[in-house]
């Protein structure tokens, strides 16, 4: 295994430890008032329920765990796809997305052109202007007049389906809840928040597209409330190129 797979699988693991807790909540709801708050937050109510299953979805999709709830005297089970965000405070930036330009271009029918923009803006392409500010790719305000239009307009035209790609997914595992947890040293929980999806989209979605500045430079993008940026870190490997997009999540607990 190397260093990127390595890492990966920490993180993964991580996040299977995220996902069990919750599993294990609802999967003992009769005795766990998290969980019946989560149920009745989902609209149930609990003396109509007759049982509740929980497990983690496996494979790369945007839920994290499925509940079944059966409802008593209606023949009836609901399938609920939750995402889960579990955060140790209510100021820190959470990755929602992370993939290889490739695999966006793909996903969204990037033109080659644009495509290769987002590649210097990543680093897998090398800078095209003389003494950049970081070597290793150019931030928005190096590339050139027309590339920052094109970019721009692309994601203009894009911008509901990336939100929608990157928060919810695609497919029978697509995220139709999203539950944030703040949990102090992982240990005791002060807050959590658990709304359905698309209320999720119009809320880190509602905004324009536009430039960030830092120290005066143009070094960013974010989408309403989503930040987009290169990956970064890593450690140097090359996985550093990759595009990423971030979100606050705690910021669900106060709409």
């Amino acid at each position: 295994m190397n260093e990127d797979q390595k890492k990966g699988s920490k993180t993964a693991k991580d996040g299977f430890k995220n996902e069990q807790f919750v599993v294990d909540c609802f999967n003992n709801w009769k005795d766990d008032s998290l969980a019946q708050d989560w149920l009745k937050e989902m609209k149930y109510i609990l003396i109509e329920i007759q049982y509740v299953k929980a497990e983690k979805i496996i494979g790369h999709y945007k839920a994290d765990i499925q509940v079944q709830v059966e409802i008593k005297l209606k023949n009836l089970t609901d399938s609920q796809n939750i995402q889960v965000k579990l955060v140790s405070n209510e100021k820190g930036f959470n990755q929602i997305d992370k993939r290889w330009v490739d695999k966006y271009q793909e996903l969204w029918n990037i033109p080659e052109a644009t495509a290769n923009i987002f590649k210097h803006f990543t680093g897998e392409l090398s800078p095209y202007v003389k003494n950049p500010e970081d070597p290793r790719r150019m931030y928005i305000g190096e590339l050139s007049e027309a590339d920052q239009k094109n970019l721009l307009s692309f994601l203009n035209e894009k911008k509901m389906l990336i939100v929608s790609d990157i928060l919810k997914g695609q497919g029978k595992f697509s995220a139709e809840w999203m539950l944030v947890i703040v949990k102090e040293n992982k240990i005791k929980i002060t807050g959590w928040a658990l709304k359905p999806i698309n209320e999720v989209m119009n809320y880190y979605g509602n905004g324009d597209i536009r430039v960030t500045k830092q120290r005066g430079i143009k070094r960013g993008i974010k989408i309403g409330n989503i930040t987009m940026q290169r990956k970064g870190g890593d450690d140097g490997r090359s996985t550093a190129k990759m595009l990423q997009f971030k979100i606050n999540p705690a910021e669900l607990l106060k709409i």
